[in-house]
């Protein structure tokens, strides 16, 4: 019997997707939006309430477009956080600029594979404007080739790669023909308040745990110690520096750990998921001194620069290593005949042109208005930051240098009592960890929205709350 379809089976339908679709999607998202200002940032229903809402069983018989799209928002949209606020603190989270989340809509809409220069010229060409201006903006070597990628965890992995394969390279070993079976052992060096994403990626990698070199009090890496790290072995190596500590913002000594990094033959990759764009600001510039030194760079856009999840950015000084690490080829792939495909940067095939909002947010702010951005953000968490040191009991414990603050109170009970009070008041979140052994509430200033008028807000906020929480302790 053949299996072809019957003659009878109904044709697909190719219509024009439906305008009002679309404006019912852009009436839900202007509602949600909307009230991002004012609304309270926690969730208002879990995970098993939304799904009561959104309809656990499939349904035998299909819905219609507008009651899915009616359906999804009113029944998700209790159980999603305000990652938006301009009073959210919880992680280093930016919220999406207006012009960015537009231009998401279109790459949606346009649907296009940005994996081969052959395939789409025109997000191609966005991508491309927008990586020579990131190098740009953060002084970085314009020969260095660049690649979007999900998150900053995806992009050190693309820049880890490179490393890996370039630092057995140079010691006669092909990783692409030999594998790493029986390969040279490469230490692999990192400071020891290194972001847990360097050590995911090097997991994948196989490099395995790091060699934890020594910080100062403030999470930077100590250059004498990274030196004595380093006279303790011989053979490929690769070292970590960090751009923007999570907890405190410090940066490392670029300059000095590059040198002395490069002495010794090692490879050196900075990770700067949202410290990189200090680079991008005349007033904190001073912060990277010596970043350009390293040989790899990573960073997120949907940080610092408020694009849509998800913008990783990975760079990396050499092309070649980059391309020989993360390319593939097949017949079937017409492969560009000048310049490399964007797949070769990355570790997709099929990718999304995530690099064209990025486009639009620097086309829309250009040079002065990231640099306006960047210092906006950092001012307002000196003003968060002097403002939590004048209530009673409330100690920061870092240096304010960017855009990170950590205050603790006179116990890890109490520090941890503030933050669940905060949750449960609604208007400030921010969130709980442990640094220098101690309980801390940590606000990650990264919403392109909070100025100082929200940053005065927060203060007046965080104190109304510890005001309540102490008297009810009374």
């Amino acid at each position: 019997m053949s299996d072809a379809p019957s003659r009878t089976t109904p044709a697909p339908d190719l219509r024009p997707l439906d305008a009002d679709l679309l404006d019912l999607a852009h009436r839900h998202a202007g509602e949600w939006l909307g009230t991002l200002p004012e609304r309270p940032i926690p969730p208002r229903a879990g995970i098993e309430e939304v799904m009561d809402a959104l309809g656990r069983d499939l349904p035998e018989h299909g819905e219609p477009a507008d009651a899915v799209i009616d359906r999804l928002a009113e029944g998700a949209g209790p159980g999603l956080i305000a990652t938006g606020s301009p009073r959210f603190f919880g992680w280093v989270i930016g919220g999406t600029q207006p012009v960015a989340l537009a231009a998401d809509w279109l790459v949606s809409a346009w649907d296009q594979n940005a994996a081969l220069r052959i395939i789409s010229p025109g997000t191609i060409a966005a991508e491309g404007i927008a990586a020579a201006w990131v190098l740009d903006l953060l002084g970085l070597p314009t020969g260095s080739d660049v690649g979007f990628a999900t998150g900053a965890t995806a992009a050190q992995f693309a820049c880890l790669a490179a490393a890996r394969d370039e630092v057995l390279r140079r010691v006669g070993w092909d990783v692409e023909e030999q594998g790493l079976g029986g390969a040279p052992r490469i230490r692999w060096i990192a400071g020891a308040e290194r972001h847990g994403t360097m050590d995911l990626a090097a997991r994948y990698l196989g490099l395995g745990s790091p060699a934890a070199v020594a910080c100062d009090d403030q999470g930077r890496i100590r250059a004498d110690a990274l030196a004595d790290e380093l006279a303790r072995g011989e053979g490929p190596a690769i070292v970590a520096l960090q751009a923007g500590n999570i907890h405190s913002g410090a940066f490392d000594p670029f300059a000095e750990a590059c040198r002395v990094a490069h002495e010794e033959g090692a490879w050196v990759h900075v990770d700067g998921a949202f410290g990189l764009w200090a680079a991008a600001s005349p007033r904190y510039r001073h912060l990277t001194v010596g970043l350009a030194d390293a040989d790899s760079w990573s960073t997120d856009a949907h940080k610092t620069l408020s694009v849509p999840y998800d913008c990783g950015i990975a760079m990396v000084r050499d092309p070649a290593a980059m391309r020989h690490a993360l390319s593939m080829h097949a017949s079937y792939l017409q492969a560009a005949d000048i310049g490399a495909d964007p797949h070769e940067k990355v570790a997709e095939l099929s990718r999304r042109a995530r690099g064209i909002p990025t486009w639009a947010v620097l086309r829309h702010l250009g040079r002065d208005g990231v640099a306006e951005l960047i210092d906006r953000l950092a001012g307002s968490a000196g003003i968060i930051a002097d403002g939590l040191a004048e209530l009673p009991g409330v100690q920061v414990l870092n240096e304010v240098v960017f855009t990170q603050v950590c205050i603790a109170l006179e116990d890890d009970a109490t520090t941890e009592a503030l933050s669940a009070a905060l949750w449960d008041d609604g208007e400030v979140l921010a969130m709980t960890s442990r640094w220098r052994d101690r309980a801390v509430v940590r606000f990650s200033v990264s919403n392109w929205g909070t100025d100082a008028t929200q940053a005065r807000r927060t203060v007046a906020a965080v104190g109304r709350v510890l005001g309540e929480l102490r008297a009810a302790d009374r």
